[in-house]
């Protein structure tokens, strides 16, 4: 009776420990199954009031706004403009120096050209209106002052006043020769004027523009050093530059070496009707009296 009095007690302990065992397993399994819910439903509100609600049809992008072509011209970054303005000291110094010696030879051909032109004209005055007078005076009046052709029948009508004293121990047809030859050569020394400026630009030009290319290359050149390597943007730029410093040099050079060669040419010809006249003049003053 005892043993089961005892027993009694023992197996309400231990119904109690293995009930109240498998309670707490029941519940913590439970437990865990419900903290992945809980862990996505409390993400779930976090997310949704940390980001606002999203509209879509205010986060697709705006589309761009169409340009239409030729509205707006982008200026050129390579242009004569942009050589101008992005250029050093020397550079300018070397685009005026040849736009100054463009200008001097443009001037020069064009003065030329009318110099040599009313010498033409004079010429076929002096043809029809000098060689029709009486004596050589009266010829020498009808043409115009300023006309090398009067200048010249000027100079043999003074060296046959001239032709006295010392001057009268030189034979006179000597002494008329030597003072219509010297004025020839006058009238030539004054038609060539001008000249050496064109042959002075178009022989050096080439050489300044030659300086501005090596200039625009040793840029280049520090470009890519500066930068670390030879990029497009880092050497167009300047080796644009010195390839425009030698177009220019180019452009200077060739319109002097052609009007200098085609200039030439016309004072030949223009000197062929001033020694023609002074050659007629000579003969006509050797077959008259000096004082005629």
């Amino acid at each position: 009776m005892m043993l089961t009095r005892l027993a009694h007690p023992f197996r309400a302990a231990t119904f109690t420990f293995v009930f109240l065992t498998c309670s707490v397993m029941t519940s913590t399994a439970i437990g865990q199954n419900a903290q992945p819910a809980e862990n996505a439903a409390s993400a779930t509100s976090a997310a949704s009031a940390v980001s606002p609600a999203v509209n879509p049809a205010t986060t697709l992008p705006a589309a761009p706004a169409k340009i239409k072509p030729g509205n707006e011209k982008e200026a050129n970054p390579y242009g004569l403009g942009s050589l101008w303005t992005q250029s050093d000291t020397v550079a300018k110094l070397v685009l005026m120096l040849l736009v100054i010696m463009s200008m001097g030879s443009w001037y020069v051909i064009v003065a030329k050209l009318i110099e040599q032109s009313r010498m033409g004209a004079q010429a076929k005055k002096a043809d029809a209106e000098f060689w029709t007078a009486d004596t050589v005076r009266a010829g020498t009046e009808k043409l115009p002052v300023g006309s090398p052709f009067r200048f010249i029948a000027d100079a043999g009508l003074l060296a046959s006043k001239k032709h006295s004293g010392l001057h009268a121990r030189v034979d006179f047809a000597d002494w008329i020769d030597m003072s219509i030859h010297r004025a020839t050569e006058r009238v030539q020394r004054r038609l060539s004027n001008g000249m050496s400026v064109l042959a002075t630009v178009g022989s050096t030009s080439p050489f300044v523009g030659l300086f501005g290319t090596v200039w625009g290359i040793y840029h280049a050149l520090t470009a890519i050093g500066i930068a670390g390597q030879a990029s497009i943007d880092k050497v167009a730029g300047p080796v644009g530059e010195s390839l425009i410093m030698t177009a220019i040099g180019l452009a200077v050079a060739v319109p002097a070496v052609l009007g200098y060669n085609w200039l030439l040419r016309r004072n030949v010809a223009v000197m062929d009707e001033v020694r023609d006249f002074a050659t007629e003049l000579q003969t006509v003053m050797l077959a008259s009296k000096p004082a005629s």
